[in-house]
């Protein structure tokens, strides 16, 4: 009974093997991320007498290298998560934070949660893929919110409330008519310089040439609005470069989101469960492979429970002796980027309303009850996954 723990950072690792009763196989060893330094820690765990469990930390994507090569050895490896460990007893009073007292923790804890421990499995490359698209997508979506702030903040100095002329989303090329129309009439005098019914016919040569509908209204009201607007900025080159500079960087973000957004729904469409998801309310071509991206192959989650605790909306517990807490705080212990999607899809659902969708209709009983925001769009979460995880295994079932 050989436990191995890992300790791991960018590049290199830091190894423990330990057996019961405080039994030292190996002193902690450091080896670096290479193919022939982990070689070398595969053959010689191989060599070790009795069953032998390797545990690591679930930590960003460095642990993957390892645990993906030691997996194809045909070693049993465990990813936990680092909650998990940190949690876990020193039996010290000591506060010690090195390499090779984290190595020591984690083959204790292998020892103590020995049954426990479940193998890794190894994610395949399209699942892979997708959760890596999905990463940079959040990535370039929290950049395009930051520089279309920036651009309206540029624009207050030049053409206050030009970002409010029109709300219609991003096209599939990324641009947006607000951005577009900024980069033509970059400043209020752009617009009020020139009389009604010059920038009427401007306006309209503008959409016909950028491809937006024309609105009759619409020049008029942008019109008389500008023409009381304070300026700080003054209308010169030195301006102009400024908001041009900012209107290419959002484009060039948003164009980048929207290929991410059609990219991941062409990899999610390959895989099985991609008809089940799509069919659930509140999902769409942008949430539903997001979804899949972050849970990915759901039969690794031994039961609906498990699918929740991964996500963090499990519902904590708080009793002792004649006590017992009612209302208590999830755990917040899992995918924290699973929880943000999940919050979306249960936004969806509440504008949108289908009144014969179950995760809504719950939804709706619990605000008629009085319960806050946070309380019912967790409370959905939770329902929602569970219902996922029936629909995607009953169908995932039908399919072997």
């Amino acid at each position: 009974m050989n436990a191995v723990g890992i300790d791991i950072s960018k590049g290199k690792s830091m190894i423990a093997i330990l057996r019961p009763c405080g039994e030292i196989v190996a002193n902690p060893f450091e080896i670096c991320h290479t193919s022939t330094e982990i070689n070398d820690l595969v053959e010689h765990i191989q060599t070790l007498e009795g069953d032998t469990k390797i545990v690591i930390e679930h930590t960003g994507r460095y642990y993957e290298p390892m645990a993906r090569c030691l997996t194809k050895a045909g070693l049993h490896v465990s990813a936990v998560n680092p909650k998990l460990i940190k949690d876990f007893g020193t039996n010290s009073l000591r506060k010690v934070k090195t390499d090779k007292a984290d190595s020591v923790k984690i083959a204790r804890y292998a020892l103590d949660n020995w049954s426990d421990l479940r193998q890794y499995s190894i994610m395949d490359e399209l699942r892979n893929q997708l959760k890596t698209m999905n990463r940079q997508f959040n990535f370039y979506t929290k950049q395009k919110t930051a520089l279309k702030n920036n651009l309206i903040g540029i624009l207050d100095q030049t053409y206050p409330g030009a970002n409010t002329f029109f709300d219609s989303p991003a096209r599939s090329d990324g641009n947006q008519k607000w951005i577009d129309f900024a980069s033509t009439y970059w400043h209020v005098d752009c617009v009020r310089k020139k009389s009604l019914s010059g920038f009427t016919e401007h306006y309209r040569k503008w959409c016909k040439r950028k491809g937006y509908n024309f609105q009759p209204n619409k020049p008029k009201e942008i019109y008389s609005v500008s023409k009381d607007l304070i300026t700080i900025l003054p209308k010169d080159t030195m301006t102009k470069m400024l908001v041009m500079q900012a209107v290419g960087q959002s484009n060039l973000v948003s164009k980048t989101v929207e290929e991410l957004r059609s990219q991941m729904n062409q990899v999610a469409a390959q895989l099985p469960e991609y008809p089940v998801v799509m069919a659930m309310k509140g999902v769409g071509t942008s949430l539903g492979p997001q979804l899949i991206a972050e849970i990915g192959d759901v039969t690794r989650f031994t039961h609906r429970g498990a699918l929740t605790a991964f996500a963090g909306v499990d519902p904590g517990a708080n009793q002792s002796g004649t006590y017992e807490q009612h209302s208590v705080r999830t755990s917040k212990r899992g995918s924290a980027q699973l929880r943000k999607t999940l919050f979306l899809v249960m936004d969806v659902l509440i504008k949108t309303s289908p009144v014969d969708d179950p995760v809504y209709a719950f939804m709706s009983k619990k605000r008629s009850e009085g319960k806050p925001y946070y309380v019912y769009m967790t409370a959905g979460s939770n329902k929602f996954l569970r219902i996922y995880y029936g629909r995607v295994k009953e169908y995932l079932a039908s399919l072997s």
